[in-house]
C-alpha cells in the first residue's frame, strides 16, 4: 500500500532541525506567555443551575459573554437539564454576589428561569495542588517509560523514546500557549493519553528494529533502521488515521466542553506518529545503537555447531 523504500533515516537531519525549531518556539512561548490555566488550577466559583427543560448551552454562553462573563465555562452536569457554570476569581466580588449576577444574567431574557442548585468556591491552594500533582504525574510517567524501555530493549532506545515523548508534549503545550487555549484537568488527561499513544507507536518501531538487528546482520545499522520504519509504516499510518477519525468526530460533534481535549489528541497523534518515525529512531542512532547491543548472549560452554 505504501512505498517501502522511503529514506526516513537518511533525511533525519532535516527532521531533527525542524523539530528543534518547533521545540524552541514552543519553549519560548511557554516561557513568555505561559499557559492559560483553567479554573481547576487557578481557583474560582462553581455555580450549578437547573432547568425544567433541556438547557441550550450555546444561548447560555452567548448570554454570559454579552453580560461580561466572557471567561465562563458552561457545560451540562449529569443531565441536559442541569448546567455547571465555572468562573474565574473576580476581585472585590463575593461568591454570593457573583452567583446572583450570573443568575440575573441568564434569566434576563428567558421565559424559563433557572434555579440555583449549589454554589462552591475553589480556592487557589486547591489549584496549586492540582498543578503540582499534574506535573508529578507527567514526571513519574516519563521516569516509568525510561525504566521500562531500558529493561525491555536497551538504554539508548530508552533515551530516544523519552526524547521523542518530551518533544511531543512540549510542542503540544506550545500550541496551547501560542493559541491561548485554556489548560484544565481535561487537557492534562489528554496530555497523559498522548504520552501513552506516542510511546506505543515508538515501541512498535523499536520492536521491529530489534528483530531486524538479529536477522539482517549483513546490513548497516542505518539500513536496518530504515527497513524497520518502512515495514511498520502501513500499521503506523492506518492506526493514526483511525484514531484521528474518532477524535475529529469528538471535536465536531462532542460539544464545547471537550474541544480542547480533542485538539490536544489530534495534534498529539500527528506529532506522535511523526516523532516515532523521525525522532525516536534517529536519536537512538545518534546515541550509538548497534546490532551488537541487542545480540542474544551465547551460553557459556555452547559448541560452535549449536549443540550442548
Amino acid at each position: 500500500m505504501f512505498n517501502k523504500d522511503i529514506n526516513f533515516i537518511g533525511n533525519r537531519n532535516i527532521a531533527l532541525i525542524f523539530s528543534a525549531v518547533l521545540t524552541l518556539v514552543s519553549i519560548g512561548s511557554l516561557a513568555v506567555r505561559g499557559l492559560q490555566m483553567g479554573i481547576d488550577f487557578t481557583g474560582g466559583t462553581l455555580i450549578e443551575v437547573g432547568y425544567q427543560k433541556t438547557a441550550d448551552l450555546t444561548v447560555l454562553r452567548n448570554t454570559l459573554d454579552t453580560e461580561g462573563f466572557s471567561d465562563a465555562t458552561v457545560q451540562n452536569f449529569g443531565t441536559t437539564k442541569d448546567v455547571l457554570i465555572r468562573l474565574k476569581p473576580q476581585e472585590g466580588v463575593s461568591n454570593v454576589e457573583l452567583s446572583s449576577k450570573v443568575l440575573e444574567a441568564i434569566n434576563k431574557n428567558t421565559a424559563e428561569p433557572a434555579s440555583v442548585r449549589r454554589v462552591e468556591f475553589v480556592g487557589p491552594q486547591v489549584g496549586d495542588d492540582l498543578a503540582e500533582d499534574g506535573f508529578l504525574a507527567l514526571l513519574y510517567s516519563t521516569i516509568g517509560i525510561l525504566i521500562y524501555i531500558a529493561w525491555r530493549f536497551e538504554w539508548k532506545f530508552s533515551a530516544g523514546a523519552v526524547i521523542a515523548t518530551i518533544h511531543d508534549v512540549v510542542v503540544t503545550l506550545g500550541l496551547f500557549s501560542i493559541l491561548g487555549l485554556e489548560f484544565d484537568l481535561t487537557v492534562l488527561a489528554a496530555v497523559l493519553a498522548l504520552i501513552g499513544y506516542s510511546l506505543n507507536d515508538t515501541i512498535v518501531v523499536y520492536d521491529r528494529i530489534r528483530e531486524n538487528f538479529r536477522e539482517l546482520r549483513n546490513k548497516s545499522t542505518e539500513e536496518i533502521m530504515n527497513i524497520s520504519v518502512n515495514v511498520t509504516l502501513s500499521r503506523t499510518i492506518m492506526t493514526s488515521l483511525t484514531v484521528i477519525l474518532v477524535l475529529a468526530s469528538l471535536f465536531f460533534l462532542g460539544g464545547e466542553v471537550i474541544h480542547n481535549f480533542s485538539i490536544v489528541l489530534l495534534f498529539g497523534v500527528f506529532f506522535g506518529t511523526y516523532s516515532s518515525i523521525f525522532i525516536a529512531s534517529p536519536m537512538a542512532l545518534l546515541l550509538g545503537i548497534s546490532p551488537e547491543d541487542l545480540m542474544i548472549p551465547v551460553k557459556e560452554g555452547a559448541e560452535l555447531d549449536g549443540r550442548p
